[in-house]
């Protein structure tokens, strides 16, 4: 008998339907490999194309139900508890998440995000020109968004705030996830709708500082060039070990999700050296009330 991913009933509220995507097709995968099955042998099985067995084995679709129990024929599997136990699995994976309400502005490429960080046990970022979306308050998003959503209608507006707003529950307390950012200084000098509204959020940031779960750091103008040059960033890493960590990269009309280890390391090495360069965290609260003062 093959091992399946131990996911109790506690653990599978703690795992998305993002995270079981990946357990469950990391599992069919290293099945598959077992067998000595090429991805076209497993898709002509299932009457379809190594295509769609690749994105099944990434966990970038639904799985049916039909498909699982034919590639695990295929495959060997026939002890009733263990194909039982996938299917399940496979049931809590093609459920939909929150944002599946507000598909009307959520476009298809942030769709994998969102589903990632609602499972990520830490999330690692660093921003260059605004307060990270987790981090922001009502007001900040609102001016944030309305600048670059200038042509839609007030209601779609305040749609996409629902969506920043509700993203932010996975940093309330008690949370199994942690945060640690890193801001360059001009993200937090930029103004962003009026003076009330940055004095607010600054304000809101340095009562973050001092949550035991978020690491606040900033990159200071006096550090120099940004070490890596490059825009925003953030890295996802998950509890469970078969999950590896992704890169996400957002582009103006489109975004990346780095997996390969190579592509990761590098992410991973800039990561550190944001954090081991800006000045330690303790002295964040200070850096902040020092912006706030000066407004």
């Amino acid at each position: 008998m093959t091992e399946i991913p131990e996911i109790s009933g506690s653990d599978s509220l703690h795992s998305g339907p993002t995270a079981l995507k990946l357990l469950v097709g990391a599992h069919l995968r290293r099945l598959r490999e077992a067998r000595g099955l090429t991805r076209e042998d497993a898709g002509y099985a299932i009457r379809s194309s190594h295509s769609k067995i690749s994105r099944m084995e990434c966990g970038r679709t639904s799985f049916k139900t039909r498909d699982v129990a034919d590639l695990l024929t295929l495959y060997g599997v026939t002890d009733d508890a263990e194909r039982a136990s996938l299917f399940a699995l496979v049931e809590q994976a093609n459920a939909p998440g929150w944002w599946h309400d507000y598909r009307d502005v959520i476009p298809d490429w942030f769709d994998p995000y969102l589903g990632l960080e609602q499972d990520a046990a830490l999330i690692r970022t660093h921003e260059v020109q605004f307060v990270p979306g987790l981090l922001q308050i009502e007001d900040y998003a609102r001016a944030v968004i309305a600048h670059g959503h200038r042509d839609e209608s007030a209601e779609r507006i305040e749609h996409r705030i629902q969506v920043r707003m509700r993203r932010q529950k996975i940093l309330t307390p008690p949370t199994r996830h942690k945060l640690w950012v890193v801001m360059d200084e001009g993200a937090l000098r930029r103004r962003v709708g009026s003076e009330a509204i940055m004095r607010e959020q600054l304000e809101h940031l340095v009562g973050l500082a001092g949550q035991p779960h978020i690491t606040l750091q900033v990159f200071p103008f006096a550090s120099g060039t940004a070490i890596g040059g490059i825009g925003p960033v953030t890295l996802l890493r998950f509890a469970q070990e078969e999950l590896h960590d992704v890169v996400y990269l957002e582009h103006l009309t489109g975004a990346q999700y780095l997996t390969k280890e190579t592509d990761v390391r590098q992410y991973q090495h800039l990561l550190n050296e944001l954090g081991v360069h800006a000045p330690p965290p303790a002295e964040t609260p200070a850096f902040l009330r020092g912006l706030i003062d000066a407004l």
